[in-house]
């Protein structure tokens, strides 16, 4: 049977809940006579809708040793993202518990209300020794749930009383909601926030990023955090080849224009089930450029859909890796604006106080 490409899935970025194979999971295929049967006796699928599932872990802090990033530690309050960016290199992640990399993903989320609970018991402990803790490496500490959790907040008021240096990375306008804390923390040279754009046109980031802040909303953050004294970065990513790669210059004027300390940009990856999932949503809302995106991709990461390597997977070779990276240079050297120099203040760390002890100092 020939295979129907489907409409987007409306206010998603994923166009289907896509099951691992990587650990043996039974795959599920719909027969697209049967769907159209019982949509004729049901009607239309329910709209999707976003489930949220506590959970209590041991620890929130996480350590790695990658040799080709800024940060040894990370916490992620939350599993999966409603944001929904079809890219998210942390969407595999989903595949480790039996749940779709694709929509399961964006409508199946946990967060860790205990989180700031475990940090300060964390942080206590007498062999600790602190280093700059990053936030949304993995899914974005600001996406939706926030309003209703806080536990982003909740973090970094323990962060703050500690005196311990914190960066954080989100797509959302609601780091304003913290700006009093970050306010006090920039202060003491304890913060830095990083805010992705990855496109200026508000109809393709709906399409891309369908949950997440628009691109003007992001650009306004970063300028209202800029003038609240808070060190701010606009990290240019992803850039998606014949996608979204026409805009970064004028990201990069419009990111000087409101202040921005620094800029970086980061190519396209695609690890394990986000190359489908990516080809799948090409197919869907670029099928004339899907081949011409895919051929790029491959020709700035040595011939395959992603390079896992440390060090070459965040700096792609190839001709058009160096035309990007020729153009960005360009716009940073016309804009003023250059790399992320942020030097996060570690020595006023104190551990926190534990079960409403009183500190001497």
């Amino acid at each position: 049977m020939e295979r129907r490409i489907e409409p987007g899935v409306n206010g998603r970025g994923a166009q289907s809940a896509a099951v691992p194979t990587r650990f043996g999971l039974a795959t599920r295929e719909r027969d697209g006579d049967w769907r159209d049967y019982m949509e004729q006796l049901d009607g239309p699928p329910v709209k999707l809708r976003t489930h949220v599932t506590e959970e209590r872990p041991r620890t929130i802090l996480s350590f790695n040793q990658s040799p080709d990033i800024f940060f040894d530690r990370s916490i992620n309050a939350y599993r999966g993202c409603e944001h929904g960016c079809v890219y998210c290199f942390a969407r595999p992640t989903h595949a480790y518990h039996d749940l779709s990399p694709g929509l399961d993903f964006e409508t199946r989320l946990f967060a860790k209300p205990n989180a700031a609970e475990l940090l300060r018991a964390t942080l206590a402990k007498p062999k600790y020794r602190p280093k700059p803790i990053a936030m949304g490496t993995n899914t974005d500490p600001y996406q939706p749930i926030e309003d209703r959790y806080r536990i982003t907040r909740s973090v970094l008021e323990v962060c703050l009383d500690a005196r311990h240096p914190v960066t954080i990375t989100t797509k959302s306008d609601r780091v304003l909601a913290d700006l009093d804390l970050l306010r006090e923390m920039a202060e003491r040279r304890l913060v830095a926030v990083a805010i992705s754009v990855t496109s200026l046109d508000p109809k393709l980031s709906g399409k891309l990023e369908p949950r997440a802040a628009s691109p003007a909303k992001r650009l306004s953050t970063l300028g209202k955090l800029a003038d609240a004294g808070i060190p701010t970065h606009c990290s240019v990513a992803p850039v998606i080849p014949a996608i979204t790669d026409e805009f970064m210059e004028e990201i990069v004027q419009r990111a000087a224009a409101v202040g921005t300390d620094s800029v970086g940009w980061i190519p396209l990856r695609l690890p394990h089930e986000v190359a489908p999932l990516f080809r799948e949503w090409l197919s869907v809302h670029y099928p004339e450029r899907g081949d011409k995106v895919m051929s790029i991709v491959r020709s700035i990461r040595g011939g395959k859909d992603n390079d896992p390597d440390f060090f070459t997977r965040l700096k792609p070779s190839g001709v058009w890796a160096d035309l990007f990276r020729a153009r960005f240079r360009l716009a940073c050297r016309r804009s003023g604006l250059g790399k992320a120099k942020f030097e996060l203040d570690c020595t006023q760390f104190r551990p926190p106080a534990i079960g409403g002890q009183m500190r001497l100092l």
